[in-house]
């Protein structure tokens, strides 16, 4: 029989140090498990060395990293391995230097006897309040290895979510840019030629290459002022955007616009509904789920009636009347959360709610890329070809009067 020294967490957040005898680590780890406690760490009664702390960073890093970091430590701690031990393994398989440190800084303050959501909550670059609030959750009720699973799938359908959205957008912005492009091209480079040329003609140029020339003069003359007053412009508008009316204005266009906003609205409500039920799900409270979920929300108009929600259910009320006043939920949303309230399957309804959301994102992007793509080229072709025909015109009258 060996004796082991463990550091462990209760299921109500207590830090609990002793010893155990056993054969060895693994049926010291069982025993362990067996009275409910979180193992943080577990070593023969000589204390191994811990890695020396290292410099944390605070860069922000990609939501595929937090995914593949909570299944793998999912796994680790379902196997039962200790969590310094188990963050020890994480921190060696990732492959960016930065992960490793925040790791291994997360890996020191757990073995230094805080617990891992304390740990966390200090990175604020990499982990959010939803995250350290989730792992919490799962410290409370004993479950964290399948609070972290839960919080992979979320994390995976979020990021799926946002990257389809993401990818809809990138085809017609290229295909804007390269219009717009094309058009000053023409506009400052070509058109001054054909000017020139022109210039030699002892005729009255047709108004359509008048107007394009004045365009292109205008253009050549004012170009540098124009960009610094677009400059201006846009700095302007994106700080007025960062305050609490330009962001409640903006938003408020967003979901209005007719063909951004049915999608906005849809990722808006299905991101609600599934960071809600996740929440829900393990155990976090009514009210501190609330406004983890409006803090995330995104969209300052959910973000506003969460605030509502959270108020009256503060007095006591129910989560459906105050979301009715808002137009950004449409009925069966409100109709639903009413329902897992009164049957007490919220989690159920919101999740069902998200799932169905999703579809409806898909289909919407799906549908705007096959939109835009043949209104973007008609725009190409009605642009560049009238700004070409346009060119060409007065040589086409010259060959028509020659002809007669």
């Amino acid at each position: 029989m060996a004796t082991y020294k463990y550091v462990a967490k209760s299921s109500n957040g207590q830090t609990a140090k002793g010893t155990v005898e056993a054969k060895d680590s693994k049926e010291a780890v069982e025993v362990l498990r067996k009275k409910e406690l979180i193992i943080v760490t577990l070593e023969p009664l000589k204390k191994i060395k811990g890695q020396p702390t290292q410099v944390h960073t605070t860069k922000r890093v990609k939501a595929d990293d937090l995914v593949i970091f909570s299944r793998q430590l999912s796994t680790v701690v379902e196997a039962g391995i200790p969590l310094v031990n188990a963050l020890d393994i994480i921190a060696e398989q990732m492959e960016k230097v930065d992960l490793q440190n925040r790791i291994v800084k997360i890996r020191d303050d757990v073995e230094a006897g805080a617990s891992l959501s304390e740990a966390m909550s200090k990175d604020k670059g990499f982990f959010s309040t939803f995250f350290v609030s989730m792992v919490k959750a799962g410290e409370s009720s004993g479950k964290l290895d399948e609070i972290l699973e839960r919080l992979a799938v979320y994390l995976e359908k979020a990021s799926s979510l946002q990257k389809k959205v993401t990818s809809a957008m990138i085809y017609p912005i290229i295909v804007s840019f390269m219009s717009i492009s094309i058009t000053l091209l023409l506009l400052l480079k070509v058109i001054p030629v054909f000017k020139d040329i022109y210039s030699g003609f002892d005729a009255k140029l047709p108004v359509p290459t008048q107007i394009l020339i004045v365009t292109s003069d205008f253009l050549m003359k004012y170009f540098f002022v124009m960009c610094v007053i677009s400059g201006i412009a846009v700095y302007v508008i994106s700080r007025y955007a960062k305050t609490t009316k330009g962001r409640r204005l903006f938003d408020r266009i967003l979901v209005k616009t007719p063909i951004f906003g049915p999608i906005v609205r849809r990722v808006a409500i299905s991101k609600f509904t599934r960071t809600f039920a996740t929440l829900v799900k393990s155990g976090v409270p009514i009210l501190n789920s609330l406004d983890i979920v409006g803090k995330t929300a995104g969209n300052i108009l959910i973000e506003e009636a969460v605030e509502n929600v959270k108020n009256n259910v503060r007095d006591g009320e129910n989560i459906a009347t105050p979301l009715s006043k808002v137009p950004i939920f449409p009925p069966m949303v409100v109709r639903m959360i009413n329902v897992g309230e009164k049957t007490g399957e919220l989690e159920k309804m919101l999740t069902k709610v998200s799932d169905f959301y999703d579809v409806q994102v898909d289909a919407a992007v799906s549908g705007l890329t096959s939109l835009i793509e043949p209104i973007l080229i008609a725009f190409l072709g009605i642009v560049v070809g009238g700004i070409v025909i346009c060119m060409f015109l007065p040589i086409l009258q010259i060959s028509s009067i020659i002809k007669a």
